[in-house]
């Protein structure tokens, strides 16, 4: 017999409990950083994610692209700016990022998922009118442009895709008068998981999670309060602070968990739900 066996066999029974209590459940996943331009861990996570739906849960993917955007914008010569982790989008940015979110990185997630064997269809805000937005401005105040903040989710368009579909979402939307805006992809999540009753929000980034001290890798926060997070949220900098913010509008919304998981880690998915130890940071409501 191999040695690999037994353990094999108690890593199946350690997921298992999970897989039962997970069965039926909505997972919403905000895929980005090294996870989507990596190109071995972009198979492995569309392996992950059709693993999800073939055990009995409902993975939705809401998706942003900063990386490929401010690629795009750098080839036409556009400014590149962010306030506070939030892109500065006049109307050319908007552009730029519509085009590439919504007619190539979402196209080729679902390209990918449908590749591994599970039927993935893909939306944006725009789409059924998904997302209803309006302009908003950094934490600070500072005015940044055409940035969103998602109003209203009509959770009926995701509803009616995700029985049979893995619902992948690029974080674009339009106000009542048709006005486009960039919508940062964490805050975008947050709203879906919180719209969709979801049972848990997971963000992959390129962290290993809530760094209390962003210099120091060992300050990982393995597990913390909704409370604990809010009293910690108004000296976090960078593209966490969306992240933890997000966190606790879902689960304000009634979200059970939210995970800030490692997407440089393979298969940092699957380990962070169905392992005891989990992987980064897992963020619960609290008494």
């Amino acid at each position: 017999m191999s040695s690999r066996h037994p353990r094999d066999i108690a890593t199946l029974l350690e997921a298992l409990p999970y897989i039962r209590e997970f069965h039926g459940k909505t997972v919403v996943i905000k895929y980005g950083g090294a996870a989507m331009s990596d190109d071995t861990l972009k198979e492995e996570f569309a392996n992950d994610v059709v693993l999800l739906k073939y055990v009995g849960m409902n993975p939705v993917i809401v998706h942003g692209g900063g990386p490929e955007i401010t690629s795009y914008m750098e080839r036409l010569n556009l400014p590149v700016e962010f306030v506070e982790g939030l892109r500065v989008s006049d109307a050319a940015t908007v552009e730029v990022a519509k085009m590439v979110l919504v007619g190539k990185v979402n196209k080729d997630i679902v390209l990918m998922i449908n590749r591994h064997g599970q039927p993935a269809v893909g939306l944006c805000g725009d789409d059924g009118l998904l997302f209803r937005a309006a302009r908003q401005a950094a934490p600070s105040g500072q005015d940044i442009g055409f940035v969103g903040r998602i109003e209203h989710i009509d959770v009926g368009v995701l509803e009616h895709f995700a029985h049979d579909y893995i619902p992948v979402v690029a974080s674009v939307g339009a106000d009542r008068e048709g006005r486009s805006y960039n919508i940062n992809a964490d805050e975008a999540a947050g709203a879906v998981a919180r719209a969709l009753g979801a049972y848990k929000i997971m963000f992959l980034t390129d962290v290993p999670g809530w760094l209390r001290d962003p210099a120091d890798p060992t300050s990982l926060v393995s597990e913390a309060t909704a409370e604990i997070v809010a009293a910690a949220l108004p000296d976090v900098r960078g593209g966490m602070r969306p992240k933890l913010a997000a966190c606790l509008d879902a689960l304000a919304g009634g979200v059970s968990f939210a995970h800030i998981v490692n997407g440089r880690v393979p298969h940092s998915l699957l380990l962070e739900l169905f392992t005891d130890a989990g992987l980064g940071t897992k963020i619960g409501p609290g008494a």
